[in-house]
């Protein structure tokens, strides 16, 4: 049971959690080397200014990565709390400096909500950034079941789902989905900085989607991107191989778009393509390789005008795309429905934001 916690840091994540606690009722105390960043947080109600009188049930520490040790370090000898958690994404370097290089160990449970947002500092919380959303906790073999059982009453507060990993299979894990799509992403809005206006005029939402990420804070991704350096370098390798063969197909290309070795540059191109609609798949359908599971929502239409606008748009704002939506008809009736494709995480919270517009909404899971 959590009553009283500590958020240290309080920019995106770290107020969004202090959001998050204070709504289920518990006493959250803010701390910031930015006092003013903090004072913002508790206005928008993410707790209190200022240290307990003694120790919390827990601490959320939402520093950098590379902080993340010392800053333990520094509150376990001050008492801050009986736990300890964070929030930085890369765990590997963090877990050998704790078990190292703080007094309490056992009482630090690695944590890294999989939630966040290209805007930063307190303004942009929200207290329901982390629903439904996987929180990642890399407890070590030192960890006393109390400092984990507070961390994970914390994280089912804030309406997360807890997911256990070992801390090195995190990094390689958040290195392909997280840290070198960002560098990408950045690699791709710097070649927008010196653009024509006439060709900035023509960003559509495809541009804006492929460098929606690369709008974050540059000093904390400095940060995130040197912890984790070596798992980012083996993506970032792979991902110069295949830029370098589509390169030499796009230059078979240009040079003798009829000659023999065109049908060759073509196949590669199409191969390509091809790999990344996989890709797309396996994070958008809930039946591809990266998914938690399959869970399929059923709505039945009235097929009344503008009906199945109103179903797209509301799914849309629960995240899910129209690829993931299937209409049919019954054919003795003459009924249609719709289905939806979700994962398991995501399910409930979709159900909820359909049942809320007034929808009927019926679930099957995948065995």
């Amino acid at each position: 049971m959590i009553r009283t916690a500590a958020v240290v840091g309080t920019g995106l994540i770290g107020t969004s959690a202090g959001l998050a606690l204070s709504r289920r009722g518990v006493h959250v105390h803010l701390l910031d080397t930015d006092e003013s960043a903090a004072r913002v947080a508790a206005a928008r109600g993410a707790g209190s200014v200022g240290p307990p009188d003694g120790p919390v049930d827990l601490a959320v520490l939402a520093v950098p990565p590379g902080a993340v040790a010392r800053v333990l370090a520094e509150q376990q000898r001050r008492g801050l709390a009986r736990a300890y958690t964070d929030v930085a994404s890369v765990k590997a370097p963090t877990a050998l400096a704790v078990a190292h290089g703080t007094p309490q160990p056992r009482s630090f449970v690695g944590g890294h909500p999989m939630a966040g947002s290209e805007r930063s500092g307190p303004l942009a919380a929200r207290a329901d950034l982390f629903e439904d959303r996987p929180w990642i906790l890399t407890p070590g073999p030192e960890t006393c079941p109390g400092a984990l059982n507070r961390v994970l009453a914390a994280v089912s507060l804030c309406g997360a789902v807890p997911v256990v990993m070992d801390p090195h299979a995190h990094d390689r894990a958040v290195a392909l989905v997280s840290h070198a799509p960002h560098l990408v992403a950045s690699l791709m809005a710097a070649r927008l900085a010196d653009a024509s206006g006439e060709a900035i005029r023509l960003a559509g939402r495809g541009i804006r989607d492929v460098i929606r990420v690369a709008g974050g804070d540059p000093g904390l991704w400095t940060d995130i991107v040197r912890a984790n350096a070596p798992a980012i370098v083996e993506i970032l390798e792979a991902l110069a191989k295949d830029l370098e063969a589509l390169t030499r197909a796009l230059h078979a290309l240009e040079v003798s778009p009829g000659a023999e070795g065109a049908e060759d540059a073509l196949a590669s191109l199409g191969e390509l393509l091809a790999r990344g609609r996989d890709g797309w798949a396996a994070v958008h359908r809930p039946d591809g390789a990266g998914t938690v599971g399959a869970v399929t929502l059923t709505v039945p239409l009235a097929g009344r005008p503008g009906e199945v606008d109103r179903l797209l748009h509301a799914a849309e704002e629960s995240g899910i795309g129209a690829q993931d939506i299937r209409l049919s008809w019954s054919g003795a009736s003459t009924e249609l429905s719709a289905s939806l494709a979700a994962s398991r995480i995501t399910a409930e919270s979709v159900r909820r934001r359909l049942a809320d517009d007034g929808w009927r909404v019926s679930v099957t899971a995948a065995p």
